[in-house]
């Protein structure tokens, strides 16, 4: 190497950067102890700004393009050093790349529970998280401000400082904003853009901006879903004395159910009155017949008598009964059985009103003959 390619190796005349990593956030430029050429060429790309600090001060910011660095385009950095237009000699300063791109999927939450006043559920502890992203939009105010002389300065660096300001901020909103919690997930944007606005101002300190903010979730302490989800499946019931009379009716229809006998003994009621009916009794229900002849032997038996089928009927929210078509029919006449009654009958699907049932629609379209004259 000869002597001039030493001298001029001592003075640098291109600098840039490039950068390969998607953390890094400020790089200072290597010129390892080498002044800087006076006319070099600065390269700053989409992205980036380059800071130049001379013994110790924030001098020119330079954004993206090109530039030969001369009096004219360093006009704090002359100022500083009191340059005349003559001045054609190499400085040193330090020189810092700025990454002013977005740095997205940055994360956020709630180290520790939220109290919140909730006015339905009084105070609840709330947990979030969420993502947000952020840029340099002040490089010169980031340096002084965050960086100094660090330097490589990552986001990692300023991230936790950050998280702290969002969840002091999300505190204060989610406190004064008045939403219940039932509605904070249909509320989550615009309880975003809230907390983005108010953190914003401490933000924008730093030199910094939050383009983005996303609330991802907002949960309640496990034992408080666990109730919420009991009085969801209460809702999901609705009447609750109709749900549990459709469970005992339910139950009617099992075989050997705790109702069995009370089947039974309407079944045995019917068989009665079908019995009555064969032998020609058309007395009043529960009175003996009068004694019949005894009948010569048949010399085939007969086939058993039909049963009856029977219904419970619903009365004031509770199961009657059951009773036959005859029985139904008086109440018919009483007043007391209508067509929006509500009755169930072993195998059948539910409650249903007495007019949907063809056996039982019957009894309300034969009027009865007008009863006969008094005296």
């Amino acid at each position: 190497m000869g002597i001039l390619d030493f001298l001029t190796g001592e003075f640098i005349d291109v600098i840039h950067w490039t950068d390969d990593t998607r953390d890094t956030m400020v790089w200072r430029f290597e010129r390892e102890g080498h002044a800087i050429k006076y006319g070099a060429k600065l390269t700053v790309r989409e992205g980036q700004a380059a800071v130049f600090v001379h013994e110790g001060q924030i001098a020119d910011v330079f954004g993206p393009g090109l530039y030969m660095l001369e009096t004219n385009n360093m006009p704090i950095l002359t100022t500083l050093q009191h340059w005349d237009h003559g001045f054609r000699s190499p400085f040193k300063s330090e020189i810092y790349f700025v990454n002013t791109t977005r740095f997205n999927d940055q994360k956020w939450g709630t180290k520790n529970p939220v109290i919140a006043r909730d006015p339905e559920f009084g105070p609840v502890r709330l947990r979030a998280f969420g993502t947000y992203s952020m840029r340099v939009t002040d490089p010169a105010k980031f340096m002084a401000e965050i960086v100094g002389t660090d330097g490589e300065f990552t986001a990692d660096e300023i991230s936790f400082q950050i998280r702290n300001v969002m969840v002091q901020e999300f505190s204060r909103v989610i406190a004064g904003a008045g939403i219940p919690v039932l509605d904070m997930a249909a509320n989550t944007a615009d309880l975003g853009k809230m907390i983005a606005k108010a953190v914003d101002p401490v933000i924008a300190a730093y030199g910094l901006s939050i383009p983005e903010f996303y609330i991802e979730n907002i949960s309640l302490p496990e034992a408080v879903e666990a109730v919420l989800d009991k009085r969801t499946s209460m809702g999901i019931v609705g009447d609750l004395n109709r749900y549990m009379q459709f469970n005992a009716a339910e139950a009617l229809a099992q075989p050997g159910g705790a109702m069995g006998a009370t089947v039974g003994a309407g079944m045995g009621a019917g068989m009665g009155m079908a019995m009555g009916n064969q032998m020609g009794w058309d007395g009043p229900w529960g009175t003996a017949p009068a004694p019949q002849a005894p009948a010569a032997a048949a010399p085939v038996t007969p086939p058993p008598p039909p049963i009856e089928k029977v219904w419970h009927v619903a009365v004031n929210g509770a199961a009657t009964g059951p009773y036959g078509r005859g029985h139904l029919g008086r109440m018919v006449a009483d007043g007391s059985f209508t067509r929006d009654t509500l009755v169930w009958s072993p195998g059948q699907d539910g409650w249903k009103p007495a007019d949907e049932i063809m056996d039982l629609a019957q009894l309300f379209t034969i009027a009865p003959p007008p009863p006969p004259p008094v005296g």
